[in-house]
């Protein structure tokens, strides 16, 4: 007598198929969720999980989740994005030797930053998606434009710039808990990292104040810190950024996400 077939695990989604977006899926509880082949992550006790596409991103990824009961794939067409490129003719750029207290300096905060990306909990804050940080802004940097300069092509700038005057509040999107709150770091001045669960950490950076400290839970419209000019900036904005195990996502594609039913 031949076994019998195993149910397909529920499985519904909603988000933005995009170079930058995400999708938001509910499914079972615990339930192993699978991209493109590797396992990612689980989804929460109450079955939500979230999986991010990085600005870069394939035109098709395949999403496969497994549990108890069986498993049930998709495949995600993922549309393009749409990128600012800036192409720049400037004379020869000598670049100067940084000291090494300097270096050290770098190194260090990069490590703590990376540290801070790397968390992979297993809260589901984004599950109802994201409010935006700042109430009143002008966007002054669109999420992954790219400047080619003297013909080489420069990193692409992984966040959005909403300028607003200095000291404007800035609240959480979404649940969380604070991974690093620091003023002073060397290219982000105040920078505030939260984590918002199964590898999606959102950083805050050239705060004028940062008003909450690591590992403190926050609430969605908490303050959190305000609009500076901190560290290497020209005026005063909120550079905000989101990445997913560690690629770098459009985070103003999550405001007004809806939850999947």
């Amino acid at each position: 007598m031949s076994a019998p077939a195993r149910a397909a695990e529920p499985l519904a989604l909603a988000g933005r198929y995009q170079q930058g977006g995400f999708a938001i899926g509910r499914t079972a509880p615990g339930a192993q969720t699978y991209l493109d082949g590797q396992a990612v992550t689980r989804a929460s006790p109450a079955g939500f999980f979230i999986i991010g596409f990085d600005r870069d991103a394939s035109a098709r990824s395949t999403l496969r989740v497994a549990g108890s009961e069986g498993e049930t794939s998709r495949t995600l067409d993922i549309a393009r994005g749409d990128f600012d490129v800036q192409r720049i003719t400037v004379g020869p750029v000598i670049p100067g030797k940084a000291s090494p207290e300097l270096e050290a300096r770098i190194a260090a905060e990069s490590r703590r930053k990376a540290a801070a990306f790397a968390s992979r909990s297993d809260r589901d804050d984004f599950r109802n998606g994201f409010s935006s940080p700042v109430r009143d802004f002008r966007v002054t940097a669109r999420y992954g434009g790219q400047r080619i300069l003297n013909g080489v092509p420069r990193p692409p700038h992984y966040g959005i710039d909403l300028a607003a005057p200095r000291g404007t509040p800035v609240y959480a999107p979404a649940g969380g808990v604070v991974l690093l709150a620091e003023n002073g770091m060397l290219f982000e001045g105040g920078l505030i990292m939260i984590d918002h669960g199964q590898g999606l950490v959102a950083a805050y950076l050239h705060l004028s104040s940062v008003d909450v400290l690591r590992g403190q839970s926050v609430t969605r419209g908490e303050r959190i810190g305000a609009v500076g000019a901190t560290g290497r900036a020209t005026g005063p904005h909120l550079c905000w950024r989101l990445k997913w195990r560690g690629r770098n996502m459009n985070p103003m594609l999550l405001v007004g996400a809806q939850t999947p039913v």
